[in-house]
């Protein structure tokens, strides 16, 4: 059992084929086929099943990915604490909810890069649920997202204002109503992001919390396919107000001024807490928590849009 295996199955788990496991790997399919392959042989266990065009785990599967993920996760951490103590600079690895992490994070990583040069920054962005699975395989030292999960070892410090607002198309029809109630808009159609987002699970606390048995919704993945159709007319969404702050500005969306929101939220940096941090993690979450970075992000917005 090699590293190299691990990564590939561990790759083949999160992407679901062979094929799209190989183009993340840049490796050919018959490489990762030939590591899946050396692992069962080893194990002596089947690890992957048929599942129509893809594949999928068997139990023993979903056990070895768990551990493959620490394994590799350690491993990585372990180079980068060893390049440290050398004193050479070593990269912080960060993870961010897609929302932090196109709309947020940037003027603040812009800040770190000019304070500290030396020190590369990486950085994944995907949904909730990855964001906290990368963190706890020590994948990355700092995750940015909303509140922490409980259960999970892991220290969250706000460090931002989230306000969660109702867009719609500019013509929308209640758009000039001066206060709706949220039944009114259980006939709508609701834009939503993919299970395990962050903000989909806010939606549905949202639903849950006024009673709403909302009639109908679309599954989109990705905040800018959330944005286009609400602005093509499709439906409403709650999101981000940084998410939408460009297109609020240009008016292509408009804020319905709905019962209960805006939801006042906080961006939260999250890290695992019995796991000492890197001293270039520490520099970031004290920039982070600087009045320095949020006015860097107010100026990136050009208007305040919160502080904690």
């Amino acid at each position: 059992m090699t590293f190299s295996q691990l990564r590939t199955f561990l790759e083949v788990s999160r992407q679901g084929s062979v094929r799209a496991a190989a183009a993340v790997l840049m490796i050919t399919e018959p490489s990762v086929s030939a590591a899946l392959a050396a692992l069962r042989d080893e194990l002596q266990v089947p690890l992957v099943e048929r599942d129509g065009r893809g594949i999928r785990l068997t139990a023993a599967g979903t056990e070895l990915a768990r551990y493959a993920a620490q394994i590799l996760g350690l491993a990585d951490q372990a180079v980068r604490r060893v390049q440290e103590a050398a004193g050479q600079a070593a990269p912080v690895k960060l993870v961010a909810v897609t929302t932090a992490g196109e709309y947020v994070l940037p003027p603040i990583l812009k800040l770190f890069r000019q304070a500290h040069p030396e020190v590369q920054l990486r950085m994944e962005v995907g949904n909730r649920s990855s964001v906290v699975e990368r963190i706890t395989a020590r994948e990355a030292d700092l995750g940015f997202g909303g509140r922490p999960p409980e259960g999970r070892g892991m220290i969250g410090v706000p460090f931002l204002d989230n306000e969660l607002v109702v867009v719609a198309p500019r013509d929308h029809p209640l758009a000039d109503q001066p206060s709706i109630s949220p039944a009114a808009l259980t006939r709508e159609t609701w834009l939503m992001r993919e299970p395990g987002s962050g903000t989909r699970e806010t939606t549905e606390e949202y639903w849950a919390s006024h009673g709403m048995q909302v009639s109908s919704s679309m599954t989109l993945g990705s905040n800018g396919a959330v944005k286009q159709a609400a602005a093509a007319g499709l439906g409403v969404t709650l999101v981000s107000r940084h998410a939408v702050a460009a297109e609020l500005a240009s008016g292509t969306l408009t804020q319905l001024p709905v019962t209960g929101t805006p939801l006042r939220r906080s961006w939260y940096v999250l890290y695992l807490e019995d796991d000492p941090l890197s001293a270039s993690s520490r520099e970031f979450l004290e920039l982070l928590n600087s009045p320095l970075s949020r006015t860097a992000v107010d100026e990136w917005f050009a208007v305040p849009v919160g502080r904690p």
